[in-house]
């Protein structure tokens, strides 16, 4: 999906490692860091991420964002639940498990 919207492979394969990435900038890196935190169990998203976030973000692109990351948890453990595997409809493209090691 990400290369059909424009996003190049190259910007894709470095999500994993966005801290250190210069593909990223500051804002997407802060989305993705909240992205992760709000995956973990149990969630750690932070006031200061949210505050951090809410500087650039209006408070309805904040509560999109919250949401579209809460709605695709919920649909890959829903997808967990009952054993439902890949489509295979990414035709060969690379998925990046992210690193999970502390910041």
């Amino acid at each position: 999906m990400g290369s059909s919207t424009g996003l190049d492979e190259e910007k894709i394969l470095a999500v994993p490692r966005h801290r250190e990435s210069p593909a990223f900038s500051a804002l997407e890196a802060l989305v993705l860091d909240y992205a992760e935190a709000l995956t973990r169990t149990p969630a750690e998203a932070t006031d200061a991420m949210v505050s951090e976030l809410a500087e650039t973000l209006s408070h309805e692109s904040l509560v999109e964002l919250t949401a579209a990351i809460a709605w695709e948890n919920f649909r890959a453990r829903f997808n967990r639940g009952f054993d439902v595997a890949s489509q295979d409809f990414a035709e060969g493209a690379v998925c990046k498990v992210p690193d999970h090691s502390p910041a």
